[in-house]
């Protein structure tokens, strides 16, 4: 009987929004024990190797992170499969670039570039808010901080404004309606819309309607939710495409377009 967790990941095993091709081997790396679930993160391998493209091997990322020139939330980091999750601000002060991990329409992580100005605070939501010893107020985020004292407005399911370099809460947004989401799991993940409703379902999952910029309608349970912004500002930059889907039929008939453009060009 094996003991402790697994040390490996086949690569047909591996989360499908890492896009690892089938046929590049046998494993895919494991993400290390660390802040985000293993099936919602991105070890730092892949984001130096396949999407930033500053290495070409393995030998190669780990010979950047041991010169600590990767930071995530402003610490620098040298674990080559730390899993670093959605909101998560990943710097390499070398290139002067900072990115934020945000989701695309298709539900994969986009290295979204960020200023120095934004690369300062991050947006977390509370997972709970409780009572520790003493009878002192603590919360504790989705992203496994546990932070002292909060405001007692703030509740489960709001979204904090957390400032990086103090570990201070900054600012706070309530679970309301009229608020900006982003949707973070199900199949309308990274898709960006104002909460129209709730469906309040005793004993079972809450249900939220949400409203994109395009006027299109859908539903997801809230433990997808997580607020990004008050009214139907958010306060965060969004990627390209800012969180609306595009059905297969506009998606086929921009690329025409762009096909057509770059022809006459």
């Amino acid at each position: 009987m094996a003991r402790g967790l697994k040390k490996h990941l086949k690569r047909l095993n591996a989360p499908k929004h890492w896009m690892l091709d089938k046929l590049g081997g046998a494993f895919a790396p494991k993400p290390s024990s660390g802040p985000h679930k293993s099936r919602e993160c991105l070890p730092l391998i892949l984001i130096v190797r396949n999407k930033l493209k500053y290495a070409l091997t393995y030998r190669e990322v780990i010979a950047i992170l041991m010169q600590r020139q990767v930071l995530v939330d402003g610490k620098v980091r040298t674990d080559k499969t730390y899993p670093a999750g959605f909101m998560d601000i990943v710097s390499i002060p070398k290139t002067n670039e900072n990115f934020r991990l945000l989701y695309d329409t298709k539900g994969r992580f986009r290295l979204h570039s960020v200023r120095d100005e934004e690369a300062k605070y991050k947006l977390c939501k509370v997972r709970s808010v409780q009572f520790g010893k003493k009878g002192i107020p603590y919360l504790n985020t989705y992203d496994g901080r546990t932070i002292r004292y909060p405001d007692p407005l703030i509740k489960a399911n709001d979204t904090i404004r957390l400032d990086l370099e103090t570990n201070k809460i900054a600012d706070f947004i309530k679970f309301d309606v009229g608020n900006v989401v982003m949707v973070t799991g199900g199949r309308n993940r990274g898709r960006v819309g104002v909460i129209k409703n709730r469906e309040k379902h005793k004993g079972s999952f809450e249900t939220i309607h949400i409203t994109d910029a395009d006027g299109h309608e859908f539903a997801t349970r809230q433990g997808n939710v997580f607020i990004i912004g008050k009214g139907s500002k958010p306060w965060v930059s969004l990627p390209k495409g800012r969180g609306i889907k595009k059905s297969i039929i506009e998606e086929a008939k921009k690329r025409q377009e762009a096909k057509a453009d770059s022809a006459t060009a």
